[in-house]
């Protein structure tokens, strides 16, 4: 299934997609009563869905079959006000996970070796459609990375990687939004280091969305396609089989310092064609392939950012200044 949150009579919803339509699951039990009271309170947020996924599950899928029969709770996908699936407490981010992004950055000293470990939290989080902002007090080279989201589902701590993908409720869209000119910084030997936290952690800095696929709905997390574009423009392509440590491998190495939550989201990494690569002023050395555009420029006001994820969907955020 692919879950959304969206907004309808000034509330936030809980829907699933089904083709190009959106099903109102509280509109649908309206008039088929599909779950029983505890269900019901389960639906109150994507937080308290996937805590109790296995409860309501079944219900869901009721619910849905119930509405494409009847013909009752629908609306066009393309009219519905989509809000970000969810909203983490915590997003746990590891950073340089494809070559290929690698081969086109100026690189971190554990560039490779391990993943670059940072965490975004829920302030940064903003939804499809929603604007993000740059803020010229902040930075000028405004950037954004396509990135497949992990969206845990059981808890745990010290995760074995054969178990890992047991705790996955599914999978959604992070565009890691960057502060480049915040990020990387000089060393007068040439050589670069990061600054994480200022060049990471910022308002409008996590869009997430449109959905979140659950785990059986995709299947192999390492057999998708990641890409974006910048005003129609493709900047980046490529599979998530190029990453360097897989989904599990990231569950794995994040569970050894936390005990992973429900809700907990990893982000894993983007590939090349950033418009940091053709920064050369910041180590940038673009080496996109056939049919990506090199950035001209960072993001500015009035760029729309499309990142897509296959068997997720794309996410759209413009930008403006501000």
């Amino acid at each position: 299934m692919k879950l959304v949150s969206f907004i309808a009579n000034g509330s936030t919803r809980i829907g699933v997609i089904d083709g190009d339509e959106l099903v109102d699951l509280l509109a649908v039990h309206g008039q088929t009563a599909c779950f029983d009271s505890a269900q019901l309170v389960s639906l109150g947020d994507m937080m308290s869905v996937i805590a109790n996924w296995d409860s309501v599950k079944a219900a869901v899928g009721h619910c849905v079959a119930s509405s494409a029969q009847k013909g009752i709770g629908r609306q066009p996908l393309a009219s519905a006000k989509l809000a970000a699936p969810l909203m983490p407490r915590t997003i746990l981010c590891s950073g340089s996970n494809y070559l290929s992004h690698n081969k086109e950055k100026a690189n971190a000293d554990t560039s490779g070796r391990e993943p670059e470990f940072f965490v975004k939290t829920s302030d940064c989080v903003i939804g499809p459609g929603q604007p993000i902002v740059l803020d010229r007090r902040l930075t000028n080279k405004l950037d954004g990375e396509v990135e497949l989201a992990i969206v845990i589902g059981k808890a745990g701590r010290h995760i074995p990687v054969d178990q890992a993908l047991d705790h996955v409720f599914g999978y959604t869209i992070v565009n890691d939004v960057t502060a480049r000119d915040r990020q990387v910084r000089p060393r007068p030997d040439g050589s670069y280091w990061y600054e994480l936290g200022r060049g990471k952690v910022f308002d409008g800095s996590a869009p997430i969305g449109p959905c979140i696929a659950t785990a059986d709905e995709v299947g192999d997390p390492q057999q998708l396609m990641v890409k974006s574009w910048v005003n129609g423009e493709l900047r980046q392509i490529s599979s998530t089989s190029q990453m360097i440590w897989t989904c599990a491998e990231l569950i794995h190495f994040f569970s050894i310092n936390m005990t992973l939550q429900p809700g907990t989201v990893i982000i894993t990494g983007t590939p090349s064609g950033t418009a940091w690569s053709t920064d050369k002023s910041l180590g940038g050395n673009w080496s996109g392939v056939d049919g990506m555009v090199p950035a001209t420029g960072y993001l500015k006001g009035g760029d729309v950012i499309t990142c897509e994820l296959s068997k997720v969907g794309q996410l759209e955020n413009p930008v403006v200044e501000g």
